[in-house]
């Protein structure tokens, strides 16, 4: 081989950045609630964070965001939310938490290093970055969460350039939104809390698809999340009874359709079913002519990037609570991945701590089957 050849060729290469027992996928609360538990174990590990900067998912959301869990029911392991644990944390108050805790820890983690490709390699995974560094680790944790991609409806399509368009996750604050008709469309807590809060500056709409079942945020003095635990309910598994009657049904939490039209003065549609020029259509048959439209309508996931066989002819991960079967490779934080909580701040250490045990005797079963080293002075025989 030439020496140009040669040359071309490693410089293809990815450049390693070393060996971990574990690379965690993701810098945000699964990735942060993970890495806790592995570094009580004392492995070697990195968490490779996409973005430039701690929270880079809380920070992108809007303003004024509030959890509808209490603080008590918003912390990671190993560390309490800060402040009364009976307030409800704004989203600068979770970026700050957030950030601290990784510092607090300790915590490996790698800014600005975008995984593009986790693949099998032997008995390895090789975990490739952007930036071209390259990782080799003994097993992987893909703790990117639920909201990956965001999701717009093909309708968006059939509105004029006139018409502003931005999803939910672009919204910041209604100073950002331009004076006119603003239609919101997605009826899940997302949508209500900015329909509410736009509702104060602009005249709003709200384009309500599948209709959610309205809980009250406090019952009898009571947060909703106190009689959750107290109950179980928010441990009951996907192989409960209840579990499969409740998983993927979302619950409007401390907010009513008749509250945010009678107090706010929302007005609300059926489902948007088409757009074409400057009209939004809806189910019953009505029209709106917004000067606005921010879509509300969640995300989807994007696991493009994996190139190992962990998924259905769907496209859905095959797990049993973020263990797969390839050995070594999990999951956690998505959507009911074992529990309601799965993806929510306050439970997500549930389903790390149960990945670590995991990880952990995965470790010891690959040291015990691995070859001893001959002692020292003795000679091998061929």
């Amino acid at each position: 081989m030439s020496a140009t050849v040669s040359s071309a060729v490693s410089s293809a290469r990815p450049a390693m950045a070393g060996r971990r027992d574990v690379i965690v996928v993701g810098g945000g609360q699964a990735g942060l609630a993970i890495g806790y538990f592995l570094a009580q174990q004392g492995r070697t590990f990195e968490i490779l964070e996409a973005t430039g900067e701690p929270a880079a998912a809380w920070r992108r959301r809007w303003e004024s965001l509030t959890l509808f869990t209490p603080a008590r029911y918003s912390n990671l392991p190993g560390w309490p939310f800060p402040g009364d644990p009976d307030r409800y944390p704004v989203r600068d108050d979770v970026v700050a938490y957030l950030a601290e805790y990784a510092e607090r820890f300790a915590l490996p983690v790698a800014y600005g290093s975008r995984v593009r490709s986790v693949r099998r390699a032997q008995t390895t995974y090789l975990v490739e970055t952007d930036s071209g560094a390259a990782y080799e680790a003994d097993q992987v944790v893909l703790a990117t969460g639920p909201f990956q991609r965001p999701f717009v409806p093909p309708i968006c399509d059939g509105l004029s350039r006139d018409v502003d368009q931005l999803h939910s996750s672009d919204y910041q604050a209604p100073r950002d939104i331009a004076p006119g008709i603003v239609l919101v469309v997605g009826g899940g807590n997302t949508g209500f809390q900015i329909a509410a809060e736009l509702a104060r500056s602009h005249e709003v709409h709200l384009s309500i698809g599948a209709r959610q079942k309205p809980l009250p945020q406090r019952i009898l003095g009571r947060d909703l999340f106190w009689y959750l635990e107290a109950t179980g309910l928010i441990r009951k598994t996907t192989a409960s009874r209840i579990g499969r009657r409740m998983e993927g049904r979302d619950t409007l939490i401390g907010s009513r359709p008749r509250t945010l039209r009678r107090r706010h003065g929302v007005r609300l549609h059926d489902r948007a079913v088409g757009a074409d020029g400057a009209t939004v259509r809806f189910g019953d048959g009505e029209r709106l002519d917004p000067n606005t439209v921010i879509w509300a309508t969640g995300f989807r996931p994007d696991h493009s990037w994996i190139d190992v066989p962990v998924f259905d002819d769907g496209g859905r991960v095959v797990h049993e609570r973020g263990v797969t079967a390839s050995p070594g490779l999990y999951f956690l934080g998505l959507s009911w991945m074992h529990t309601r909580g799965s993806a929510l701040l306050g439970w997500v250490g549930d389903d790390a701590e149960h990945l670590a045990h995991e990880i952990a005797t995965f470790a010891a079963a690959a040291t015990h089957d691995r070859p001893a080293a001959p002692a020292a002075g003795s000679q091998e025989t061929p």
